[in-house]
């Protein structure tokens, strides 16, 4: 706010200077007094200018018109003495005193009265349109971080689960699913603070979740993961897609065949393409999204913030198999003729 307070100052101060010289310049061919005469001009312009600019800044609000009004009196008939005085400085006669004053009271006032209203409207409008961005941009921001509060806590309880079924039974895998978990959240806590990550980093997020989840799976990896298209210059929101998998887990049979779960990847153009399907569990005690669930809720939310007309989400159920597409579209990305590499399969 003070940056733009300082390029209002500055306009203030270039317009007031481009004005003075244009006032010398005419009145150095039209009088022979002129440097007095463009002083005393000047000085009375920015008298009844500024005198009028603050004038609207304090008295602004109800219950001050009383005083607004008599102190723009004021400004009003003292305004053209400025001129006046400095026009008449070496003048043995006043007669005409008069009549330059009403003249100057006709002209010169009421147009510098009227380009101070018109300032001060203009840089208040202008102020209140900022800060109304700022309010709503760090609403927006409020929310986000919200939501990507929410992810945490969900995602360490659902995780915290697994790892205590592996400890009870005394698993092998147990260790190595602490250590999945650690790098999981030193991405989660330090990585994902910034607005945007590299593609290829949140896909290696969601290779360390698949890793840390088929240690629950004795079969191969259940899981077929692959992305096609160039990642090097693709940037998007951290932790964006891990509800979308995290549903495709929980809502799935028990007992999954190897690749049951497809998560495709696809760059084309300007558009990043998330699709995932999974089979479902048709017992009734699972529903695609339990009672107070937060996972499609928060995608959905953060989507709307992240990337308002810019993305489309469709969920689609058969009855045998549930599948979710997310299209991201206008993302800045290098076109590059891509390759398919598998991440984990």
């Amino acid at each position: 706010m003070n940056r733009i307070k300082k390029v209002f100052t500055l306009i203030h101060l270039g317009l007031w200077i481009l004005f003075s010289l244009l006032v010398a310049l005419q009145l150095s061919q039209d009088d022979s007094n002129w440097f007095p005469l463009t002083i005393g001009f000047i000085l009375t312009c920015l008298y009844v200018f500024y005198s009028h600019f603050f004038l609207l800044t304090r008295y602004a609000g109800k219950g001050k018109r009383g005083a607004y009004f008599k102190w723009l009196a004021a400004i009003i008939f003292t305004g053209p003495f400025l001129f006046l005085l400095t026009h008449y400085y070496k003048q043995d006669n006043w007669d005409p005193f008069l009549g330059y004053y009403t003249m100057a009271l006709v002209t010169i006032v009421p147009a510098f009265l009227f380009l101070s209203w018109l300032a001060r409207v203009t840089e208040n409008l202008v102020l209140n349109t900022i800060r109304k961005e700022q309010l709503e941009k760090q609403a927006v921001q409020a929310e986000l971080h919200y939501l990507k509060s929410q992810i945490n806590p969900h995602f360490l309880f659902n995780t915290l689960n697994n790892i205590h079924t592996l400890v009870y039974k005394q698993a092998p895998a147990a260790p190595e699913a602490v250590l999945r978990l650690a790098s999981l959240m030193r991405y989660m806590i330090y990585e994902s603070n910034a607005p945007t990550v590299p593609l290829s980093r949140e896909m290696k997020y969601l290779q360390d979740y698949v890793g840390l989840q088929q240690l629950r799976y004795k079969k191969s990896p259940v899981v077929d993961l692959a992305l096609e298209g160039d990642t090097a210059s693709c940037h998007i929101a951290p932790l964006l897609y891990i509800h979308l998998l995290e549903n495709a887990y929980k809502h799935s049979p028990a007992r999954l065949e190897p690749g049951a779960i497809q998560v495709r990847v696809t760059i084309q153009e300007n558009r990043l393409i998330f699709r995932l399907r999974n089979p479902v569990n048709k017992s009734p005690a699972h529903a695609l999204e339990e009672p107070g669930g937060i996972g499609l809720p928060n995608v959905r939310k953060r989507l709307t913030l992240l990337y308002p007309d810019q993305h489309s989400l469709e969920i689609h159920n058969s009855g045998e198999t549930f599948t979710v597409t997310l299209i991201i579209n206008g993302l800045p990305l290098q076109v590059h003729e891509g390759e398919t590499h598998l991440l984990y399969n």
